[in-house]
């Protein structure tokens, strides 16, 4: 990966629409892979077009801004061989992006090329970096190169705008590379998703907001969308924890459940979007207790109420007020299942969490999936679950997901 170099004046001026401000300091927007390929392969075709170097390139995003972009790693066609490449460089600007920095090429070759008005057709290969689609349910069909369909879309219009421009039609073939992407994806969800050997060309605004969610969100929508491809009951998982958890004591392979992070209620929207019929949700108590209260984003700068929930059902459960006081005290959750289990309270407070848990989710999907939970602590197993949890997972088990 090369070193990011600065931006320029003008990039930083049309990326601050979309700077967001988290604890008091200005993050700076960025823009995408798909903005990024979308610019090499107009500066590629003009070149290929002109015979002559492109700088600079201008993109248009769906968002609205115009980037110029600055064009590295240039070659211009020869006598041999009629083709041009180049590339640029991805910044993500303050947002947390295994790509930031990463050099996304584009080679643009001319199959036919003619002068004049005309219909021009555009062929897109994935190249060495990224990566290939190999389960149903994602942006593209199995076989395709992950290049999502906004970039796509963004690519054929730089294309055909950089050939009319020069008074030029004919039939293009672009492939889209990004050298060290097979590297980067075993960072990002790619293999869990079913994409094989190298980054993903996303984008659907070709901005990246800083700390944005919408990249994750849009990660677990197409996590969601392809076990609702496949049928039957989905389970869903905060992360690590839950997948060994459920692979451990339940048999449940570990590529199987969804990794939904800290957004419940989008992943139940997805369920529901999607056809789920089924959706079983297991966690720790530790994130899961917010559900009791309704509260659908489990990261703690979103709510944190988890002692004061489990105080409040202990009391339901009849707890004496000092021991309400001694859980409202203390500062992690598996501290207040001590001292539920101590009290012979734990099962019967974990009873009526699971209890307020489903009427939260259960309203959140409205009629639409049928869902189900299971929480526990690594110390002492399942706490509470579902009537229909166990039957879920062995649905799961038995259908056994292999793409």
């Amino acid at each position: 990966m090369k070193e990011k170099r600065g931006s320029s004046p003008e990039l930083l001026k049309a990326l601050r629409p979309f700077a967001a401000w988290e604890d008091g300091k200005l993050l700076r927007a960025g823009y995408t892979t798909g903005s990024c390929a979308a610019a090499a392969a107009r500066a590629a075709v003009e070149m290929l077009v002109t015979g002559r170097r492109v700088e600079l390139v201008s993109v248009k995003t769906p968002a609205g801004a115009e980037l110029r972009l600055a064009v590295e790693e240039i070659q211009l066609p020869t006598a041999q061989r009629r083709a041009a490449s180049c590339a640029v460089q991805k910044d993500a600007g303050d947002d947390p992006d295994v790509t930031d920095g990463i050099l996304i090429y584009a080679e643009a070759e001319a199959l036919e090329l003619a002068e004049g008005e005309g219909e021009s057709e555009l062929l897109l290969f994935g190249g060495r970096g990224v990566g290939t689609v190999t389960r149903p349910g994602l942006d593209q069909p199995i076989g395709e190169a992950a290049i999502n369909r906004v970039p796509r879309e963004m690519i054929a219009h730089g294309v055909r705008e950089a050939l009319s421009s020069h008074g030029m039609h004919g039939r293009i073939a672009v492939t889209i590379s990004a050298p060290g992407g097979e590297r980067l994806a075993e960072k990002t969800f790619n293999p869990r998703l079913g994409i094989q050997g190298g980054i993903s060309i996303l984008g659907t605004e070709g901005i990246v907001r800083p700390m944005s969610r919408s990249a994750l969100v849009d990660t677990i929508r197409t996590d969601v969308r392809m076990h609702a491809e496949c049928g039957g009951t989905v389970l869903a998982v905060p992360g690590n924890y839950g997948l060994h958890f459920l692979a451990e004591h339940y048999g449940v392979a570990e590529a199987d459940p969804v990794i939904m992070s800290n957004f419940v209620g989008e992943t139940i929207d997805a369920a529901c979007e999607f056809g789920v019929r089924r959706l079983l949700l297991a966690g720790h108590i530790g994130k899961f207790v917010k559900l009791a209260g309704g509260i659908m984003n489990t990261h703690s700068r979103e709510a944190d109420c988890r002692a004061e929930l489990i105080a409040a059902h202990a009391l339901r459960c009849g707890c004496d007020a000092a021991l309400a006081r001694a859980v409202l005290d203390t500062a992690v959750t598996q501290e207040a299942v001590s001292l539920l289990k101590e009290a012979g309270l734990l099962r019967e407070v974990s009873a009526s969490l699971l209890r307020a848990m489903e009427m939260a989710v259960a309203r959140r999907a409205g009629g639409r999936t049928e869902t189900a939970l299971l929480f526990y602590t690594l110390e002492d197993g399942v706490l509470a679950e579902s009537k229909s949890a166990a039957e879920m997972i062995e649905e799961s088990v038995r259908r056994c997901v292999r793409y």
